[in-house]
């Protein structure tokens, strides 16, 4: 991560299981000069601030990706940016479209124009698979997010990319805290739909990308994660199952049905992607339309027929399910 030795380094959204896992990487495995943590909540950054004491490396700042002034100014003397504030949350995004609108998009937007006005060097967005072929506001909003981090490059001495994977291992409102909380409250775990698939990847792995993608990143790309998926029900069971096996499992699973803006399966890479797509076998990068990139890395090449789904990609086991809960324990 020579790239980053150095430098200051901007993470927006920075007091949120990404940010705060992303800060720490940064200050254990890089030399950089100074990392800002930007975000809205006080109370977030108290408690981060308290568990970093001692990093002078760390500047925290308060503002909002809605306020175009407060971005620029995080952006002073800013040489990379980690995009990651987001409304994340489908239930709350399908209720409240418009403020997903006003973070993802125009939020999105604010850090676009504050890095060009600033002289920002490289700018990489955080995506999502509910980008692919949107069903629901937050999904919709993120895949606008995706078309505005591309074409800012046109015309621009600044790079922009995005990285895109699925669900994170304990991320703050993910299905795995969710069912520990039900269980918890001595309450039946509740699933949607027992044929639902999702892609599944830890903290590590998520930041292991962005890092490697903010040394690589030429402008344009959108960096996908070759990760596994796995049956939301299997991922209940063996929660349900280690419950139990404490003496916490007098519950059951209850289907509760669908909810609005939820699809049974989801995309990382769709039909249209495909044919600008390259892939290795760790990675998948989608090029920008117009293929700015000359010349593809040795190890890519391009990627075979099909869609990159979560019902047709290697699916996790129980046995897997159990040891990927093990390795990385919640928050």
């Amino acid at each position: 991560m020579a790239y980053l030795d150095g430098k200051q380094v901007l993470v927006t959204g920075g007091t949120g299981s990404f940010g705060s896992t992303i800060v720490e990487r940064l200050l254990r495995e890089t030399d950089c000069r100074k990392i800002i943590i930007f975000s809205r909540d006080e109370a977030k950054q108290y408690f981060m601030r308290d568990r970093f004491r001692g990093e002078t490396q760390l500047e925290f700042r308060i503002g909002d990706v809605r306020d175009l002034r407060s971005v620029e100014r995080a952006c002073e003397g800013v040489d990379a940016v980690f995009h990651a504030a987001a409304l994340k949350q489908v239930p709350s995004c399908e209720e409240y479209p418009l403020e997903a609108v006003k973070t993802n998009i125009l939020g999105a937007q604010n850090v676009i124009d504050a890095a060009h006005s600033q002289g920002v060097e490289r700018i990489l967005a955080i995506s999502t698979d509910k980008a692919v072929k949107p069903v629901n506001a937050m999904g919709l909003s993120k895949a606008m997010q995706e078309k505005l981090f591309i074409a800012a490059n046109h015309g621009s001495n600044s790079r922009f990319s995005c990285v895109r994977y699925g669900n994170v291992l304990n991320s703050r409102g993910s299905i795995i805290p969710l069912f520990l909380d039900q269980l918890n409250r001595q309450k039946d775990l509740t699933l949607t739909d027992e044929r639902m698939t999702r892609f599944i990847l830890t903290l590590k792995k998520a930041t292991d990308l962005v890092l490697h993608v903010i040394e690589e990143m030429r402008g344009g790309e959108i960096f996908i994660p070759r990760i596994p998926a796995l049956l939301v029900k299997d991922l209940a069971e063996v929660i349900l199952g280690q419950a139990k096996s404490s003496g916490n499992g007098h519950r059951r699973i209850r289907c509760i049905g669908i909810r609005p803006g939820e699809k049974i399966h989801e995309t990382l890479v769709s039909e249209d992607e495909v044919r600008r797509c390259v892939e290795s076998n760790e990675t998948f990068v989608i090029l920008p339309n117009e293929n700015r990139i000359r010349e593809v890395p040795p190890d890519f090449h391009p990627k075979g027929p099909g869609e990159f789904r979560s019902d047709s990609c290697p699916r996790l086991n129980p046995r897997e399910i159990q040891e990927l809960l093990a390795s990385e324990a919640p928050e």
